[in-house]
């Protein structure tokens, strides 16, 4: 799944046929790049199965899989506030290094 993601095509993919269903060529007009390299970015998320493809006579209809992207959100906002927590104590640590260094005015000689 984040492999899939890992692709900013993709993504903007995802992002297109959250908003309603979409056929391949009208996701290809919106790519400087060919309808069969649109078409093997759509076949990853379908393998990933954050979307789904079916076919209407000639027309192959892309639909988001709302389960699958709300899955991927939950994880990535779990990372994020794990991140973020972490980067958080990572400062804290780089200022109380500083603050105890030699020469600094909240250093050794308190």
């Amino acid at each position: 799944m984040f492999h899939a993601l890992a692709d900013a095509t993709r993504r903007d993919i995802v992002e297109c046929v959250l908003l309603g269903k979409s056929t391949v060529s009208s996701l290809a007009r919106r790519y400087p790049m060919s309808f069969a390299a649109v078409q093997k970015h759509v076949a990853v998320l379908e393998r990933a199965e954050l979307v789904t493809k079916e076919r209407r006579g000639r027309e192959q209809i892309v639909r988001a899989n709302i389960a699958a992207v709300r899955d991927a959100s939950t994880v990535l906002d779990h990372f994020e506030s794990l991140w973020r927590s972490r980067m958080e104590r990572f400062g804290d640590l780089l200022a109380e290094t500083v603050a105890s260094e030699p020469g600094h005015p909240r250093g050794a000689a308190e």
